[in-house]
This record gives C-alpha cells, structure tokens and sequence, in this order.
C-alpha cells in the first residue's frame, strides 16, 4: 500500500510528465529538421564547388612570345572577374604541355604522321561567381578577344545557363521546404508537450486553490520542458554526427562537401530550436490551463 501511495505521488509532482515519450517524438522531429539542414549544407557547398570551377578557355595566336605570354597571364590575373581566392586562378597550359597530355591520353603521338604541333597555347580563367551570368560571361568573351594576342575564347555556355537556373529552381524550392519543415516540427512538437501536460492539468489547477503564483507553478514546468528540448537536441545532433560518418564511409568525396564551422552551428542551431519550442510551447500550455475553468479542465 506504501508504494502504492509513493508511485502516486511521484506521478503527481509537480512539473513531471512522460519522460521517453517526449524526449523521443522531439528528438525524431528535431533529427528530421536536422537530416534537411545537412542536406541543405551539401547542396550549397556542391552549388559552391561548381561555380568556383566555372572557367574560360584563351587560346592564343601561335606567334605570341614567352614574355608576351608571361605578361598576359598577369593581365588577366589582374581583372575583376576571375577568382581571387587561393591557388592559381589563371593557369598557362602550353601546347607542348597540352600535347603531351593528350599522347598521355590516347597513346598516339599525333607529332609523328602531322609534322607538327596544332594545338595552341591556353591560358584557363576561373570566373567569379558575380560574373558567371550568361550576358557578363559574354561581355567577358568579347573582352578578351579583343586583347592582342588572343586568337579565341572558349567557355560552355549552354552548361553555365542550364547551372544557373538549376541552382535558382533549387534554391526557391530548399527555402520553400525548409520553412514548411520548421513549421511542421515546431508544431509536432508543441502538440507533444500540449498532450504530455494534458495529465497535469488538475495538478495545475489544485496549485492555483492552495495560493500559489503562475509563476511558482510554471517553473518546475519550463525548467522540465528546456532539458527535454536541450536533450533531445543533443540525441538528434549525435543521431547525425554517426549518419554523416557511415555515409562519408560509403560516399566517396561527400567528405569534401562538409565543413565543421557550418556543422557546428548546424548543432548549435538544433539545440537553440529544442529548447526554446519546448520552453515556449510549455509556456503556452501551462497558460491555458491556467485560464481554464474547472468545467473545461473536464
């Protein structure tokens, strides 16, 4: 009969609710918000790696001088719209140097039966992002070719205009489903602590009968509902951390496409959500329940 009367009272203290059956719906919904900001990460940083491969071909006139070459590879380095970032953004491929990757390639000296080398020098421009639009990539082309010595510009341009309404499409649709994903789990878990508090609410009200303060009775509450929130965040975060692991050890160079600055506030940002849906949507529960007339309690 004692422990009866102790099990009782332990499911009565004030501020407690159903400990696994929160932590896990909120560290499922908190795991799937998660699973979509790692998926959101990849698909920007892919976005990323191929616009800073974005590049243009100029081949030069075959009676252009070393110096001449040398001080046209520092020309070029010099404009606005090729990448400033670190390595060799302008790149000089001689034609012997080009002849010799292509014998490497096909195992035929073509040297041999032309008599000479066809090929051209090159000179490989990587393009900023700013100016990687089909109308600036063209007023690109037209610049150059008209620098002495340059005999043709180069670039893709039907692959650059397929990339860049690719990459608008996908990032209106990934801001689009982003925003509906926060709201269905915000909502997911509001519902969960609303029904979890719905076995308190008498508790709730007998605190009110006896004099004690809103503020009294929502503390144990709030402070119960921040852990969950900030321990399923926890469990969601370390979730991912283990899924990132097996798939960078089945995908090959996925690796390539994380970084640990933007993971961390990936974390960072699931445990701020945790705590502050489950303080707010506690806050709100335990307000209306304290605004409710006995009969509505029933």
């Amino acid at each position: 009969m004692a422990t009866y009367e102790k099990k009782v009272r332990k499911k009565k203290k004030l501020g407690s609710y159903p400990f696994v059956s929160v932590v896990f719906s909120i560290s499922l919904a908190l795991f799937v918000l998660g699973l979509f900001g790692v998926f959101f990460l990849l698909t920007n940083n892919l976005t990323r790696f191929i616009q800073d491969n974005i590049e243009v071909q100029v081949y030069l006139n075959k009676n252009v001088t070393e110096s001449e070459k040398i001080q046209l590879q520092k020309t070029l380095a010099d404009k606005d719209y090729v990448a400033k970032k670190e390595g060799s953004q302008v790149v000089l491929i001689s034609k012997e140097e080009a002849a010799k990757e292509f014998i490497k390639e096909t195992g035929e000296d073509f040297t041999q039966f032309i008599g000479d080398n066809p090929l051209r020098d090159l000179i490989i421009l990587k393009i900023t992002p700013d100016y990687q639009s089909t109308e600036k990539l063209t007023q690109i082309k037209s610049e150059l070719e008209s620098i002495r010595g340059v005999f043709e510009v180069v670039y893709l341009d039907n692959l650059v205009e397929s990339i860049n309404k690719n990459l608008t499409k996908i990032g209106l649709v990934l801001i689009g489903f982003s925003a509906i994903l926060l709201l269905v789990v915000v909502i997911l878990i509001n519902n969960t602590i609303k029904l979890a508090l719905f076995s308190q609410r008498f508790l709730i009200r007998s605190m009110q009968l006896v004099g004690a303060t809103a503020g009294f009775i929502q503390k144990p509450f709030l402070m119960r509902a921040t852990f969950y929130g900030l321990l399923s965040a926890i469990i969601a975060s370390a979730g991912l951390f283990v899924l990132l692991k097996y798939a960078n050890s089945k995908i090959e160079n996925l690796a390539d496409l994380q970084r640990t600055d933007e993971l961390l506030i990936l974390f960072g940002s699931l445990l701020l959500v945790g705590m502050l849906v489950g303080f707010g949507s506690t806050y709100r529960a335990i307000n209306k329940y304290l605004k409710m007339s006995l009969d509505e309690l029933y």
